[in-house]
Formats: C-alpha cells, sequence, structure tokens
C-alpha cells in the first residue's frame, strides 16, 4: 500500500480520521465538503484538491464496500457547484460495480445506503 512517503501509522491513522468524520456525518444524514474533511485530519497535511487525499478516499472507500457498508466517501462532496462528488468517486464506484450511467442516481442511491448504515 503507497502511502505517499507518510510513515504507515500516520497514514492510517489519517484514514482512521477521515472515516471517523464521514460517519459522524452519515450519522446526521448529511454530507461535507473535501475542505471541511480534510480540516478534521490532523495527523498529515492534506489540501482539499490533493491527489493524496484522493487516494486515502479511495482506499477508505474499498475498506468500507468490502465490509458491506457501502462507499462511505459519497458523504464527501463539492462544497459549490453541484455539491456532489467528485469523479473519482464514480470511477470507484463503477469499479465496485455501480451503475454509474446517471450519476445523480447513484449518488443518491449510494448516500441513501450509507445513511442506513449509520443510524
Amino acid at each position: 500500500m503507497d502511502t505517499f512517503g507518510f510513515p504507515i501509522a500516520h497514514w492510517e491513522a489519517a484514514k482512521a480520521e477521515a472515516r471517523a468524520a464521514m460517519i459522524e456525518r452519515a450519522r446526521s444524514q448529511g454530507t461535507l465538503s473535501y475542505t471541511e474533511l480534510v480540516s478534521q485530519i490532523s495527523t498529515i497535511k492534506l489540501e482539499a484538491h490533493d491527489i493524496r487525499l484522493d487516494r486515502l478516499l479511495e482506499q477508505v472507500a474499498r475498506d468500507e464496500d468490502l465490509a458491506g457498508r457501502g462507499i462511505l466517501t459519497v458523504v464527501v462532496v463539492h462544497k459549490s457547484g453541484d455539491k456532489m462528488p467528485g469523479p473519482g468517486f464514480f470511477e470507484l464506484a463503477e469499479q465496485l460495480g455501480r451503475n454509474v450511467s446517471d450519476r445523480v442516481v447513484c449518488w443518491i442511491e449510494e448516500l441513501r445506503k450509507v445513511h442506513a448504515q449509520w443510524p
């Protein structure tokens, strides 16, 4: 697993911080922006448009989907514009077997699934 030069313990701690922030937001049936998410990761420094954040989110998403809880990263969205997840989410969703032909429908269905996992 690539940790992008960070010690593995720091990378794993950052993933845990990100996961906790996403679960907290899922429990409130909401979403959070990429900027909000990175502000809640203190172990390592990441920016909202950082390729390393994309990889961290991908790892969390794969772990959560493998555990049967859906793609947790569905709650992370653009803070303006479409207010939906970025293109990386949909690429991964397709790899994980989701139908992404209508991105809005895909996003809403996955968001409902994740919200239901974290009452």
